[in-house]
């Protein structure tokens, strides 16, 4: 039994908060936990009982909490930009961590963890739950096994829909001083399975995009006229793009009836002013290996998915999932905002079906298509996998799933040059970015 801290009690802590007082109860002991907000650690409380009466803390006191807890690990699922500095607190008062990605949105960011990583001895695991998803493993294995040969390049599009995608300009993410953008925020998760995929490290990056759909000027150039401030109001602007925090009791719980606390609104509009984020981005990146990647995210599809692509020199495989057909609203207009976290709500009609497929080709032969395993739960049915190695862990895993801090800095950095990219509008090695980490810690990356 181990205890665990956790500091950042909003949507995404409450994956970590269900397991701790449900599946993995045995395993782990939830002793301290922290929110600015102290009215999300009320409405947590009250939904999970059985985690008892764990030690309330200002996020400030992370330090003194994990030495005067005896806590073991540290969970951290706050708002990206601070997770640098709770990740370094942990570690230095003497405990593990686990945190949500991205590893961090700066480069001072990825050399502070470093830093605290040599100095500490203690370990770092980041959370990629892709990597556990079937679908996204057996695309590991047949690149593994050399069924395309050597890989050359990649082709990789994420399309995020108007539920979705447009979430990401509701709530803090719109700042990019707070996400770092899609490119780390979002895509950090992309990044890493490429990087995981094919075994290699990024080494250079050129990115296009902008704020193309969302945000006050495109409103303005498509004529859509005046806008609510928020979607929460019972004003006859309403639309499409509105979220009603009252329609789900999860986002009315955690922050509809908190905001007295802190006056956070997590249902901003999508097109007002102040938006810093790009809602389309196209990256050309190149690996330490040789091979190649053209990346593409859009963020106001019409449906959600991703394709992938991998030529080799041997022939090709090809990996194609649909995670939401289309954004349909129920009879009293809810949608599930993220389909790819609760697959089971996902109503599935129309001529594009949620489903995956992976197809391998090798040259001279006919297509064949690979089994994909079934899968429940979120993000293809990674979450349950990725709480397991977290929580328990000790199993042998060949395909190396479980990602240290060294992954997730492979993943941020893609992200971090790819912003400096848009800034200069030139290609952005990653050795340039000031990392203050050596080739021989981290190949491909290090300067």
């Amino acid at each position: 039994m181990r205890n665990y801290a956790l500091v950042g009690v909003g949507s995404r802590a409450q994956m970590y908060l269900d397991a701790i007082a449900g599946t993995h109860s045995d395993a782990a002991r939830l002793v301290a936990w922290g929110d600015a907000n102290p009215g999300r650690l009320d409405w947590s409380a009250q939904r999970l009982p059985q985690l008892g009466s764990p030690r309330r803390f200002d996020p400030a006191e992370l330090a003194t909490v994990v030495r005067e807890e005896s806590v073991d690990v540290v969970i951290v699922t706050t708002p990206d930009a601070t997770h640098a500095a709770y990740v370094v607190a942990a570690l230095d008062a003497g405990a593990d961590v686990v945190v949500e990605k991205p590893l961090t949105t700066t480069s001072e960011g990825v050399r502070a963890i470093a830093e605290a990583v040599e100095r500490t001895g203690r370990s770092v695991t980041i959370t990629f739950n892709y990597r556990y998803a079937p679908r996204n493993t057996a695309l590991k294995q047949v690149i593994a096994s050399g069924a395309v040969g050597r890989v050359t390049s990649v082709h990789f599009e994420w399309v995020l829909d108007t539920a979705h995608g447009a979430d990401y300009f509701r709530r803090w993410h719109r700042d990019k001083a707070n996400s770092g953008g899609l490119l780390i925020h979002k895509a950090s998760h992309h990044f890493d399975l490429v990087n995981w995929w094919i075994s290699d490290s990024p080494v250079r990056v050129f990115a296009s995009g902008g704020l193309r759909f969302y945000g006050a000027e495109n409103a303005r150039t498509r004529g859509l006229g005046p806008r609510p401030e928020r979607g929460t109001t019972d004003s006859e602007l309403r639309d499409a793009f509105s979220l009603d925090l009252r329609r789900d009791p999860v986002l009315k719980g955690l922050y509809f009836d908190q905001e007295q606390h802190d006056g956070y609104l997590r249902d901003r509009d999508v097109f007002d002013a102040g938006i810093t984020i790009e809602d389309n981005l196209s990256l050309v990146v190149d690996y330490a290996g040789g091979p190649s990647m053209a990346y593409s995210l859009n963020a106001h599809s019409p449906w959600e998915g991703y394709t992938v692509t991998v030529n080799g020199t041997e022939g090709r495989a090809e990996l194609t999932v649909i995670e939401r057909g289309a954004v349909l609203f129920d009879e009293e207009g809810r949608v599930v905002v993220d389909p790819s976290a609760r697959p089971d709500l996902v109503v599935d009609e129309g001529a594009r079906p949620v489903g995956e497929r992976l197809v391998v080709q090798r040259h001279w032969e006919p297509a064949r298509e690979v089994e994909i395993p079934a899968a429940d739960g979120g993000h293809g049915g990674g979450d349950a996998l990725l709480l397991r190695e977290v929580f328990v862990g000790g199993e042998t895993d060949e395909l190396g799933r479980s990602a240290t801090w060294r992954d997730g800095v492979r993943a941020v950095v893609v992200g971090l040059a790819g912003n400096r990219s848009l800034e200069s509008e030139q290609v952005v090695r990653i050795a340039d970015l000031d990392l203050g980490l050596a080739a021989r810690d981290l190949p491909g990356v290090g300067a």
